[in-house]
């Protein structure tokens, strides 16, 4: 199965999984995916991630879904930015407040992929790859 754009994929999984309030989401391992995952942690979204490593010719990226004591998703919404076919950057005093700032802003930048906030602390922009809140 080919996908054109696999970081859309992984957005609609978890938006998907959390729909039906699944404690897990499974879906094909990269690296990028894994640091996305890890910000969401970090952030507060999500519970964690892991990789789960499969007999075929690709990983798993097992993320663990977060939710509050009323079983309402931690995650209310996800949206992906910058599409294979539009590519969206912004200079890092451009970088868009998601929400008035309850939401957070992924950025793919030349340190990696990191948040936003901390793309701003350290002066640099970059790839907006999505809007989580």
């Amino acid at each position: 199965m080919s996908m054109s754009d696999p970081l859309a994929d992984m957005l609609t999984r978890i938006r998907n999984a959390g729909m039906v309030h699944k404690e897990v989401v499974d879906m094909p391992y990269s690296k990028m995916k894994q640091d996305i995952a890890n910000i969401l942690r970090d952030e507060g979204y999500i519970v964690g991630s892991q990789m789960i490593e499969e007999k075929g010719p690709q990983n798993s990226l097992r993320v663990n879904l977060k939710y509050d004591r009323h079983g309402q998703q931690i995650i209310t919404g996800l949206r992906r930015v910058s599409k294979p076919g539009c590519r969206v950057y912004a200079r890092y005093d451009a970088l868009p407040a998601v929400m008035s700032g309850l939401g957070i802003s992924i950025v793919s930048t030349s340190h990696g992929v990191i948040s936003a906030r901390q793309a701003r602390a350290k002066k640099i922009g970059g790839e907006i790859i999505c809007e989580v809140w």
